[in-house]
């Protein structure tokens, strides 16, 4: 009996994935949420969090129906750097000194990027394949679903609350983190958790930024050898 012919999915296919869908979605909603975000900080809150939820649940559509494909993948990955790159951008403006924000979005998009290209010439499937690396928080955050989603939502929630306590455009962040600490016990609990997952987060950015620059080295120095 013949088996029955799979159609092969045609560009308009891969570009109409379930899970792509939803990040056009995230894409529409942060763009009216940072439209809105000095008008109505609560509700740019609410859909900046909400665009970030998506992230994690476009990835489970994707192996639900089997819809995983490059270009979601990268797709993904400039929603989540463009989307931190601008709240950040935001605190820079609000607090001082700014270049704190300024140094962590150059950070942030650096690492990612340079570990997206290491992964293309090191022949691997995806960025998030650190089993040769010699770091152990580097294996750890990549390695454990759990603990990678409370680094990453750690991350964003302290973003997104510096933004809500920030009363005018020239506080001091020391002050405003050590005064928000003080005021409210349940506020200075999330203030810490999500500063120890922020930290964590920052470490692994500058272990990725390092060994991913040491993969695009070393593919020069064989590249050399070989001529």
């Amino acid at each position: 009996m013949a088996r029955k012919s799979v159609p092969k999915p045609t560009m308009l296919t891969v570009y109409l994935y379930y899970p792509n869908i939803i990040g056009y979605m995230r894409i529409l909603m942060n763009c009216f949420a940072f439209a809105i975000c000095f008008s109505n900080k609560k509700l740019f809150s609410v859909l900046y969090f909400l665009s970030f939820v998506c992230d994690g649940i476009d990835g489970w559509v994707a192996r639900k129906f089997n819809q995983v494909s490059t270009f979601g993948a990268v797709l993904d990955m400039i929603t989540d750097r463009i989307s931190t790159a601008c709240l950040l951008v935001i605190l820079s403006q609000v607090y001082r000194p700014g270049l704190v924000f300024l140094s962590l979005l150059a950070l942030d998009i650096s690492s990612h990027w340079l570990q997206m290209f290491s992964t293309f010439l090191s022949g691997k499937v995806s960025h998030k394949d650190v089993k040769d690396s010699t770091s152990w928080l580097f294996k750890l955050y990549y390695g454990n679903r759990m603990f990678m989603a409370y680094c990453c939502v750690a991350c964003e929630v302290l973003y997104i609350l510096l933004f809500l306590l920030a009363k005018s455009q020239t506080e001091n962040l020391t002050s405003v983190l050590v005064g928000s600490a003080k005021q409210n016990v349940l506020l200075s609990i999330l203030l810490g958790l999500s500063l120890f997952g922020w930290a964590v987060k920052q470490a692994v950015n500058v272990i990725q930024l390092k060994t991913a620059a040491d993969v695009c080295v070393l593919y020069d120095v064989e590249k050399q050898q070989k001529r």
